[in-house]
């Protein structure tokens, strides 16, 4: 499980909520699969509303510059972000994310990792937690508006009722060339430390070509293209 610091700016925020102020509101249900649809009370954006669909893909964009999404999600497709918004009441109890997934154009992508990026600060409502069970116990998650979680999309994890005030987040899903979680995260930390070296001139460049050499092999060596 990944924190991401300040995904969106403020004012990218501020953009965000303004034009999902404005949008029609579709219930959740709808884009639930299975099990997950009997515990699934929230609103989602209309997806085929062209405003939200240049927000997805403005925050498609963000994702792809994003070092440290890249660096940690190794990236191979991901799902156009959905929007969604908990009211006074709305919850969405445990469940697993669905393993495979149809992306707009009809292609098939498995879920490997599950990212939540929140825009409503954590004092606008109360309740609305993420909470996410991992093998040490059950981590809560609420961030910052523009701030945002990346975790593995096995997880079992559900969104806390909304007692007071409103939770909006944009949610969506990515295809890793790299599907295994364990090699997924060391190479992620390979990447940390050649990164960390890279600041340090004591470093000679033989070293950092040979670290180099290891990260892009194992890539090569684990990657599903």
């Amino acid at each position: 499980m990944l924190l991401i610091k300040q995904l969106l700016t403020r004012q990218e925020v501020s953009e965000y909520r303004a034009i999902l102020q404005q949008a029609r509101w579709l219930d959740g249900k709808a884009t639930a699969m299975g099990m997950a649809a009997m515990v699934k009370q929230n609103g989602q954006a209309d997806p085929d509303s062209a405003d939200i669909k240049r927000l997805a893909n403005q925050l498609l964009l963000t994702f792809g510059h994003n070092a440290q999404v890249v660096a940690a999600a190794l990236p191979h497709r991901i799902f156009p972000p959905c929007f969604n918004r908990y009211a006074q009441g709305e919850t969405y109890g445990f469940h697993v994310d669905a393993a495979i997934m149809r992306l707009p154009d009809n292609q098939i992508m498995r879920s490997d990792m599950s990212m939540t990026t929140f825009l409503s600060a954590p004092d606008e409502y109360v309740g609305g937690e993420l909470v996410i069970q991992t093998p040490y116990g059950m981590q809560q998650v609420k961030l910052n508006a523009g701030d945002a979680v990346l975790y593995p999309s096995g997880s079992l994890h559900r969104v806390n009722p909304v007692t007071q005030g409103q939770r909006l987040a944009a949610i969506t899903w990515i295809q890793s060339l790299i599907p295994d979680n364990a090699m997924r995260e060391s190479l992620y930390e390979l990447d940390r430390s050649i990164q960390a070296l890279l600041q340090n001139s004591a470093v000679s460049r033989e070293e950092l070509d040979r670290l180099h050499h290891v990260y892009h092999n194992l890539i090569r060596q684990h990657s599903q293209v």
